[in-house]
């Protein structure tokens, strides 16, 4: 085994990356003035005991934990077996998120009904939807397919910060800088998923809900920084 796999499996070392990743984010949250726009309605449904779905770019995944209220209910999000992936897991475990692994070696029948049993016990659910391998901002119908065969309701989100860090990754992975100021924005994507939706109906939704993805994220980029960021 060569020195970098070795670094890179080490668990000193991953929990030391995590950590800081972790202080990064709850500093620059804290160091900032955020502005939360249009998170009534998921609120109001988690405080009442209704499990939803959350769907983001993969792009603006670092600031979930401040996107979703975990005072309010349970949250577990979809994230890759791999290495990198399991590392945000863990990322996120440290604000209260549970997670569920995908693995291309588990069968989709099985992922389904891991997830679907999070959501029969209260747990909403948390998905960048172009994650966790690309290509950005091209939706997978994974969040339909909860949707679908749960009949929760699907909120898309985004973030953005007048001064932020991008990150060299096939994403374009952002943070938020020290002492700016930032939005965390909140929409219900209202578009009915059929339980026996055609593969054509399913197709719209797909693109229906990739348009709500980037409209919600551009409308943060231009509420905090004048203009919208695109990959």
């Amino acid at each position: 085994m060569s020195l970098r796999k070795k670094i890179a499996d080490s668990a000193w070392f991953n929990n030391t990356i995590e950590g800081v990743f972790a202080a990064y984010i709850r500093f620059a949250h804290r160091s900032s003035t955020w502005e939360r726009i249009g998170f009534e309605d998921m609120d109001d449904a988690v405080r009442t005991g209704e499990p939803v779905i959350m769907a983001l770019w993969h792009q603006r995944l670092m600031m979930s934990p401040y996107m979703f209220d975990s005072t309010l209910g349970p949250f577990c999000s979809l994230t890759s077996s791999a290495r990198a992936g399991s590392m945000v897991g863990r990322l996120l475990g440290r604000f209260g998120f549970d997670t569920v692994p995908m693995s291309s070696h588990k069968r989709h029948v099985a992922l389904s009904r891991q997830v679907l049993g999070k959501i029969r016990d209260g747990y909403s659910i948390g998905i960048a939807t172009d994650g966790p391998r690309g290509p950005a901002r091209i939706a997978s119908t994974v969040p339909l397919v909860w949707a679908r065969a749960s009949g929760k309701r699907i909120f898309v989100v985004s973030y953005s910060a007048r001064r932020q860090i991008t990150l060299p990754t096939w994403d374009r992975l952002t943070l938020p800088a020290p002492f700016t100021k930032g939005v965390l924005m909140c929409r219900e994507w209202k578009q009915p998923v059929p339980r026996k939706a055609s593969e054509d109906e399913i197709e719209a939704l797909r693109l229906h809900l990739q348009a709500a993805l980037d409209e919600i994220t551009d409308a943060a980029d231009v509420t905090a920084r004048g203009r919208p960021d695109r990959c």
